[in-house]
């Protein structure tokens, strides 16, 4: 046998697997194949949208179950033994796997990671494979795990009959904790970007200590009543009666796990401090989701409750760390022992990408300044001064405002699907109710069809607050469309959310984070694998501060006149809940002023309903393959990405020649930023993407697909092909001629009119003498098309 003329597949089936297995190495439960850890990032390019490659390791061994110890890199045996190494070490550090191996049939060379070893590289026989418990004693001597602390880290994940397993990224930060705690520490930071499944790591990390009895008594801390409803029906249901919810301000002491809201055990009065009817030391175990609202300031509520039971090991989960000169998560919980951040997220294919449509409206950047003596709708004199969009619906409200950004956001909706869920973030509880108004009166016909199409939800409305639930559950129709203030911003796990419309001033990048954040989640059965985030108030100005991390695909400020969907391409904090913002009322009875507005505290409001409001920006911004915002123009920014891939004409002619399928190249140039669709807007629909690539980037003359069909029948290049044939190919040039090269290389387009009256896919393929032949003919059909220097 020729070990060098087998394929990498080969290597493994017969020298790398079996010198696993004669390890002792259990292949059934231990060893897991070509093991896909993540999802393939999710590539938008218009209206299309396609999963990128998912990474993928050759084998992934592990001790027990959510326990990994190796990572092994085949490769055939045309390379050297250690060819695979630099792609293990990178997979083992994204696994935070401790032991990396390459093998290409000959020998294993491996890469010890713990630190611990005096040699850090070593080649291993194919068989002296080390055994599952050589590499577990190796791994707990240099982690110097005791004998008390192992039985906590080696001990089971919940496993229900679903197979549910958790995430790589769930994975290291549950083992993470769980390391830690065992090993003594007693404050515990994990940050974590929304909808990667906080709570789910939490109930595992729970699961885990308490059932090894590590920690007997566990307080889990939220800070919205959905969020501990949800937790308590949902991820720790496997508690059972072992769990109970602190309600009613009333403590019965008969149970281990314990959810709450911390609102329901803190209060002003010493008398409403319920939780110190517990012992300091009655839980050895304290979580808090989002910690970085309550318990990150020193003076807050949470933190009391934190630091009354400090003698409990303490986890905070948070999407976005907060760090300020007053506040702060660090301090308090330390650094984090493990971060998966929104980008990671994104590339990864587990958090949704979005779009931005930035629209700018002229009293927002210009200003306004009210004639002098002008009076508002009710008739009191409207101060004198510049109004901005820092006053605009706090102090001032600009009806016709309202009316454009509810027509804006219709017209969105109305361009993509009229029943994506949408979230409308404003400035206050007024603001929201004045938008849903609007909304209701810009789709009338949806609107008189079902009541619930538009809602206000809010922490003032219990109506509304009653279809939250219906709101986020993805099999619920309605309501469709929620205007709401700061109920919304976090802990909504809205799963089919497709539009995010900020008409809020947002200088916060904790907030914008936690509002980006109720869109990125995916769910692929009810098609939602993206969402487009609607800013009207400049928000995603923060997109550039360098603590966010997590870059949209795509920027698009439309003109006056343009739609607000996108064209085919590629603040101050607020209060935690709305029940403490202002009051809406009718500002006809008595002084109009309205108090309690956190942001300007007692302010005059004025209504204004006869002054015009249009859109005033007009421009579009695209990012590149990096997620970079381009400001160059795109016909220069394209030309620049395609000569950084071709150096010249002849090289790109070269590469497109030889190419078996062009659509191989195409794809390619796509993933590193050529956006196709908005240069065939640029130069003209009519041309094939290889007259782009020739016209943009080298000055060639483009011909139309049309002109290129027509000089390929001219030249009669098919004589030696019988008249049926013949007609098929003519039919494939006309099939270019309209739709492009893809079609013509996809054997689906046989089952096309007008290709399929010619037969069935077999019956036309063999009509060429069989599929090798047909292919053959493709393949001349496409020299012929694009033959020629520049190819004009």
């Amino acid at each position: 046998m020729d070990k060098k003329a087998l394929t990498e597949t080969d290597i493994r089936t017969k020298f790398i697997t079996p010198a696993i297995g004669n390890a002792r190495w259990d292949l059934m439960s231990q060893v897991f194949e070509e093991h896909y850890f993540t999802k393939g990032r999710v590539v938008v390019r218009g209206k299309t949208v396609v999963r990128g490659e998912a990474s993928k390791a050759d084998y992934l061994l592990f001790y027990k179950p959510n326990l990994p110890l190796a990572i092994i890199e085949a490769k055939d045996n045309t390379h050297a033994v250690g060819d695979g190494m630099q792609q293990a070490l990178e997979y083992a550090e994204t696994l935070d796997v401790p032991f990396a191996y390459s093998c290409n049939g000959d020998a294993f060379l491996e890469h010890d990671r713990t630190g611990a070893a005096g040699t850090v590289e070593r080649e291993v026989p194919l068989d002296q494979f080390p055994t599952p418990d050589e590499l577990w004693t190796r791994y707990r001597a240099a982690k110097g795990l005791t004998p008390e602390e192992e039985p906590v880290v080696t001990q089971d994940y919940f496993n229900d009959s679903s197979g549910r397993m958790p995430r790589y990224y769930q994975r290291i930060a549950i083992n993470r904790a769980v390391d830690a705690i065992a090993r003594g520490e007693d404050r515990i930071l994990l940050v974590m970007a929304t909808g990667t499944g906080k709570t789910y790591t939490a109930f595992q990390i729970i699961w885990r200590l308490w059932k090894s009895r590590a920690k007997k008594r566990i307080l889990f801390l939220v800070d919205r009543n959905i969020l501990a409803d949800q937790t308590k029906t949902n991820d720790f249901k496997p508690f059972g009666t072992a769990m109970t919810k602190i309600t009613n301000r009333t403590v019965d002491k008969a149970f281990e796990i314990y959810l709450c809201l911390y609102q329901a055990v803190t209060g002003t009065e010493e008398e409403q401090n319920i939780y110190k009817q517990f012992s300091p030391d009655f839980f050895d175990l304290v979580v808090v989701d989002e910690c970085h609202r309550g318990s990150a300031a020193a003076d807050a509520s949470w933190r009391k409750v934190l630091e009354y039971f400090s003698s409990a090991t303490q986890i905070g989960l948070t999407a976005t760390p907060k760090e300020t000169k007053d506040v702060s998560n660090i301090e308090y919980f330390g650094d984090p022992i493990y971060t998966y951040s929104l980008r990671q997220g994104i590339s990864d294919g587990f958090l949704a990408p979005y779009k931005v449509v930035r629209i700018g409206l002229d009293k927002d950047l210009d200003g306004w300044r009210p004639e002098t003596g002008k009076v508002d709708k009710f008739g009191n004199v409207i101060e004198d001064r510049e109004y901005n969009g820092s006053d605009f619906d706090r102090n001032l409200i600009l009806e016709k405002r309202t009316e454009l950004v509810a027509a804006k956001i219709t017209q969105f909706l109305k361009a993509t699907d009229r029943f994506h869920k949408t979230i409308v973030f404003c400035e206050n509880i007024d603001h929201a109710e004045r938008m849903r108004q609007a909304l209701v009166n810009a789709n009338p016909d949806l609107a008189a069809a079902n009541s619930k199409y538009v809602m206000r939800i809010t922490g003032d409305n219990n109506e509304g607050k009653a279809q939250l639930d219906n709101f986020i559950d993805p099999e619920s129709v309605y309501p469709v469309i929620a205007t709401t203030s700061k109920l919304m911003t976090t802990g909504v796990d809205a799963q089919t959310c497709h539009l995010i419309v900020l008409d809020q001033t947002i200088n916060s990048p904790t907030e914008f984070k936690q509002i980006i954040g109720r869109g990125t989640r995916i769910n692929e059965d009810y098609g939602k694998l993206y969402f487009t985030i609607m800013d009207f108030k400049q928000a995603t100005a923060l997109f550039a501060d360098p603590g966010f991390d997590g870059d949209p695909v795509q920027i698009y400020q439309p003109g006056p006149d343009d739609p607000p969907v996108p064209p085919e391409e590629p603040g101050a904090e607020g209060p935690p809940d709305d029940s403490t913002e202002v009051n809406i009322g009718d500002p006809r009875a008595g002084d109009p002023t309205i108090a309690g507005d956190p942001l300007r505290g007692s302010v005059r409001k004025y209504y204004v309903h006869d002054v015009p409001v249009s859109v005033a920006t007009e421009r579009v911004q695209y990012l590149d393959a990096h997620g970079r915002l381009i400001t160059e123009s795109l016909r220069d920014y394209s030309r620049k990405t395609l000569r950084n891939t071709y150096a010249s004409l002849d090289e790109f002619l070269t590469a497109w020649n030889d190419a078996d399928r062009k659509q191989a190249i195409l794809k390619e140039l796509v993933e590193k930023g050529v956006f196709f669709d908005d240069l065939a807007d640029l130069v003209g629909r009519d041309y094939d993407p290889f007259d782009l690539v020739c016209h943009v980037a080298f000055d060639q003359p483009p011909l139309t697909r049309k002109e290129r069909a027509e000089k390929v029948k001219k030249r009669n290049v098919f004589g030696q092909y019988g008249a049926k044939a013949r007609a098929v190919l003519d039919a494939l040039l006309e099939k270019y001629a309209d739709t492009g090269i893809a079609s013509v290389e996809s054997l689906e387009i046989l089952k096309v009119e007008p290709l399929s009256g010619f037969g069935t896919p077999v019956e036309i393929v063999s009509l060429f003498g069989g599929k090798p032949n047909y292919l053959a003919a493709i393949a001349e059909l496409e020299t012929a098309l694009y033959t020629g220097a520049g190819a004009a």
